[in-house]
């Protein structure tokens, strides 16, 4: 998933990684140990240091899979835009252990009708709602039994659903459905086993208006039917959260033979144009890190309230449309989520506190096929943007009594794993791997990279488990090594080591050479930008000064143009000075964009400054009055939570 930046197997050597968590319910064992290790307790690394066999607790789900697990799911739902709700019946093959009389799953605001566990009516019981999971569905089960079949429908406001009018999409004659279920919404649309740690294969049937489409994370069709019924096949096992449905008007595009692109017709020809080069950029991760896992990688553009810039669904991401920008400019985001092919679906954090080994690793490989496909120079100014997105996240965060989610291994207990989505878990994870990348060498970090990704393959893995990996087949290898890079204080102390890599840019240094002369007195008209990338023009803001005058907002903007940007990341950095300086000329594209644009990565730093001023916040007010239905779940509760007490 793509971050608030610019937003990732088989067998152990000889080794069983015991992957299956315990629930957060009354019925959980007590015997088991508990793997979240403070810095000053966490056991000495060494080149003898024995695996951790302990099982992750996942704090965030009430299933308790060592007792009784799904693994293959058969969706059968009927999509009804009247009513803002999917209905039908979810079957699960299952997997319950001896003496056990009970299967957990997780549920959010559905309405369950029927259980039958083979075939047989079953009692089963909702438990009280937590404010964070859910409700508990409890199963009466024995050790003998292989299917449990739940009828049910969703609620219309189930959080992972947005359901669009006409009106909010590209072509303004068909609704449209999109799923988010990332971190734990799954729950809210498919009463589940909930959990990262938890894989199953599944097969569905959607029904949805005849004229129009249906695509999931599966195996999909590329062209629309007569019956509106469309059928699903997902081969890989997955965990819930990269369960995801799209529907509406839709079109296909291929883009090569594994390749191709889905959005609505007035967007496929720009979106084809966009993407072209998804060949390249599949083509260039196989020859780093192995073979493509999943088939087909295709790209769906969603409308723009889509919460983020990306979402990692297998076979198929979700993608905003604010990075079509018309230059294939800001394509980084398709090499971000086709990492996630391989760091995050193919091998997946245990639980939420350890997702930086999700997105650190995806960082750094999207960086890696940038940089065989565009060249080092332009991997190196994604990667200061990253670490300027690092210090500004460190800052905020350490400002604001959060010091301790700057740590990669999170502490989310009583929380919602949402809260680590963070530049933390992206930015710090990159510049870790990259310091190992540095410090032993990229032929023989590669070399172990493959080696993970092979024997973790549809697998899933802790922090703990990884560091002791990582010490075992790369660091004990290459003396002074640990010492070097020392681990530990990166993952489990606050703020930024002391030891992070330097990244050197001669485009980056142009930038900000540009920004000084500007503040010197050279006019912005007569600095030298031809020819700049968007990475520079971002450089260039972030050195502006924090307070600026009408004036030189105006000199600033008639120079550039950057109200007038086709190019979001660059119009969204603008848009954050408009608000913190008062910018009323911009006024109206600032609100234009707040009111179109779903996407939570620009929308918290600009209602986060229009908020925090007193003279700007009945503008915030009135501006998300008006945009919230346009706004997923996910970004409508983030900016509530700015707004509350306000």
């Amino acid at each position: 998933m793509q971050h608030f930046s610019l937003q990732l197997r088989a067998l152990f050597s000889g080794l069983v990684l015991l992957s299956l968590f315990t629930a957060c319910n009354p019925e959980k064992k007590t015997t088991e140990k508990n793997t979240e290790i403070p810095t000053e307790t966490t056991t000495q690394m060494d080149s003898t240091l024995q695996m951790n066999t302990s099982t992750p607790t996942d704090i965030h789900t009430f299933a308790v899979p060592e007792d009784a697990k799904i693994t293959h799911l058969d969706l059968k739902l009927n999509v009804d835009f009247d009513k803002k709700m999917l209905s039908g019946v979810a079957t699960y093959d299952i997997e319950v252990q001896n003496n056990i009389d009970k299967i957990y799953l997780d549920t959010r605001s559905l309405t369950i009708e029927n259980i039958e566990v083979d075939g047989q009516k079953a009692n089963f019981e909702l438990a009280k709602e937590d404010e964070n999971l859910g409700q508990k569905l409890s199963v009466p089960v024995t050790d003998q039994s292989k299917k449990v079949t739940i009828t049910y429908k969703t609620s219309s406001t189930a959080e992972a659903l947005q359901w669009l009018s006409p009106s909010q999409t590209a072509g303004k004659k068909s609704p449209f459905l999109f799923t988010q279920s990332q971190a734990i919404l799954a729950r809210t649309w498919v009463p589940t086993q909930d959990s990262p740690g938890i894989r199953f294969t599944y097969t569905a049937e959607i029904t949805v208006p005849k004229e129009l489409m249906a695509v999931m994370s599966a195996e999909n069709p590329q062209q629309k039917n007569e019956s509106g019924i469309y059928n699903f096949t997902m081969k890989q096992p997955i965990p819930a959260y990269l369960l995801a449905l799209a529907v509406g008007d839709l079109r296909f595009q291929p883009i090569g033979e594994r390749t191709g692109v889905y959005a609505e017709p007035s967007m496929i020809s720009k979106s084809a144009y966009e993407f072209e080069e998804m060949d390249k950029m599949l083509e260039a991760a196989e020859k780093l890190y192995g073979e493509y896992a999943w088939g087909r990688y295709d790209l769906i553009v969603l409308p723009p309230s889509f919460p983020f810039g990306g979402m990692e669904n297998p076979r198929l991401t979700f993608a905003t449309p604010t990075i079509l920008a018309g230059d294939r400019s800001l394509t980084s985001l398709v090499a971000h989520e086709l990492a996630h092919s391989w760091s995050g679906n193919l091998v997946t954090n245990a639980t939420w506190n350890d997702f930086w080994l999700n997105e650190g690793f995806t960082v750094y490989f999207e960086n890696r096929i940038m940089e065989e496909v565009y060249g080092k120079d332009y991997a190196e100014m994604l990667a200061l943007i990253s670490y300027q997105d690092l210090k500004d996240g460190v800052k905020s965060m350490t400002e604001s009594g959060d010091a301790e989610d700057t740590k990669l291994k999170l502490n989310l207990t009583d929380r919602n794993p949402d809260d680590g989505v963070t530049s933390i878990a992206y930015d710090k994870g990159f510049y870790l791997l990259k310091l190992i990348e540095n410090t032993v060498g990229r032929e023989k970090f590669d070399a172990f990279l493959n080696q993970y990704f092979s024997e973790y393959a549809f697998k899933t893995t802790n922090t703990e488990d990884f560091l002791n990996y990582l010490d075992k087949n790369l660091l004990s290898q290459v003396e002074g090594s640990m010492e070097t890079i020392n681990p530990k204080e990166w993952i489990y102390e606050t703020g930024i080591p002391a030891n992070i890599p330097k990244i050197k840019s001669e485009r980056y240094d142009k930038s900000i050479a540009a920004a000084q002369s500007w503040k010197d007195g050279t006019p912005a008209a007569q600095l030298d930008t031809k020819d700049w990338t968007f990475q520079q023009w971002l450089f260039f803001l972030n050195a502006l000064p924090n307070e600026l005058s009408t004036q030189q907002m105006t000199e600033l903007d008639k120079a550039f143009k950057f109200s007038e940007t086709g190019n979001n990341e660059v119009l969204g950095k603008w848009l954050v000075q408009v608000a913190h300086n008062q910018y009323e000329k911009s006024y109206p594209q600032l609100r234009k964009f707040l009111v179109n644009v779903g996407r939570r990565k620009f929308l918290s730093p600009i209602y986060t400054e229009l908020i925090n001023n007193e003279k700007t916040l009945p503008l915030a007010k009135d501006i998300y009055k008006e945009a919230k239905p346009n706004y997923h779940f996910v970004s409508s509760s983030s900016i509530e939570k700015m707004l509350e007490g306000k």
